[in-house]
């Protein structure tokens, strides 16, 4: 563990020995969380770990590449089997179901793409899961996220992870003070390469497990099989319209677009269409109207982006202080 800790603290930050420091640590059956079990225990840490069922298990075993599956259960009791700790597996499948599947759906069906890890972060994880971990008498809940936690003097701050490949904190952006205070980042300094070769030495199973890919309840990666399951007849086929009005041609419902998309459109260009003009992208969703705006790369440009759900951990800053902000986990931050 890289990040620094005050005298007379141990490892977690707390003033007792690592035995008496019981911490719960959130196992996806990752090589993450793995390793981040493996070095509490290691440090003398109480530990105990938690993996949570998420959704159909079913349909989970079938889930490559996805988190949370029913393999990756199973590859997370083996860890806590060879480590020797405690492990538990809670079914928050209908919580699950209920505050982040539906929330999913909504989205898309008013034209968004959400990231759906930010609302598993907020409603089961860091709600549900810390729950627990009190209820356990925990002293601090675990996770293996690339992000690094700091002690200030307004409260914790939740900093970027040292590895800008392997950085998490764009999905942790509503943790609360509340939450951030009882949560501890151990993988935060450092990068890949090291946590696989930590995985390594402590003969884990998982240490050449690959990284998971795609949202967990999505393991195809055809989200709109999804919404459709649980919206039935909510969707409708609609007209693709250019950005000047021209009707290029009809979708199967504006879920299966977003904003930015190039292929799979299924439209030509425009008659007598300046050359110029180049391939066409998907520059705006209108779910009121059932309409999918595509137009030439240029149209994607915006002066402004309006935020929501702005979530300050320390406190807004002055009005004077400029801020950077992300589109995406793997865009650069721009102020």
């Amino acid at each position: 563990m890289k990040d620094g800790i005050a005298a007379g603290l141990n490892a977690l930050g707390f003033a007792k020995p690592p035995a008496e420091t019981r911490v719960v640590v959130a196992m996806s059956g990752g090589v993450d969380s793995s390793v981040t079990a493996a070095l509490l225990h290691e440090q003398g840490f109480d530990v105990i770990g938690i993996t949570l069922q998420l959704y159909d298990h079913g349909v989970a075993v079938q889930a490559k590449g996805a988190c949370c599956a029913g393999v990756d259960i199973h590859d997370a009791r083996t860890v806590a089997a060879r480590l020797g700790i405690p492990h538990y597996v809670l079914d928050y499948e209908s919580r699950f179901h209920d505050q982040v599947m539906q929330d999913f759906a909504d989205s898309y069906l008013r034209g968004e793409t959400p990231i759906p890890c930010v609302r598993c972060n907020q409603t089961v994880k860091f709600t549900d899961l810390l729950k627990t971990a009190r209820d356990l008498e925990a002293d601090c809940l675990a996770t293996g996220h690339y992000v690094q936690r700091v002690d200030g003097g307004n409260g914790p701050r939740l900093l970027r992870g040292a590895d800008p490949a392997k950085d998490q904190s764009y999905f942790l952006f509503a943790t609360t003070t509340e939450q951030l205070d009882y949560l501890r980042f151990p993988l935060g300094g450092f990068d890949k390469d090291e946590t696989r070769n930590l995985a390594r030495k402590f003969g884990l199973a998982v240490s050449e497990k690959p990284d998971s890919q795609d949202i967990c309840f999505v393991p195809n990666g055809r989200y709109g099989d999804v919404v459709r399951r649980l919206r039935p007849g909510a969707v409708d086929a609609g007209d693709i319209v250019h950005i000047d009005g021209t009707v290029l041609g009809r979708h199967n419902g504006v879920i299966d677009y977003t904003i930015g998309q190039r292929r799979g459109l299924g439209i030509g260009g425009r008659a007598g269409a300046d050359e110029a003009e180049g391939p066409l992208y998907v520059v705006a969703i209108n779910a009121e109207a059932n309409q999918v705006v595509v137009g030439p790369q240029k149209a994607l440009a915006c002066a402004e982006v309006h935020l929501g759900e702005v979530n300050w951990i320390n406190g807004a800053p002055a009005d004077d202080k400029a801020v950077l902000a992300r589109l995406r986990n793997t865009a650069p931050a721009m102020p």
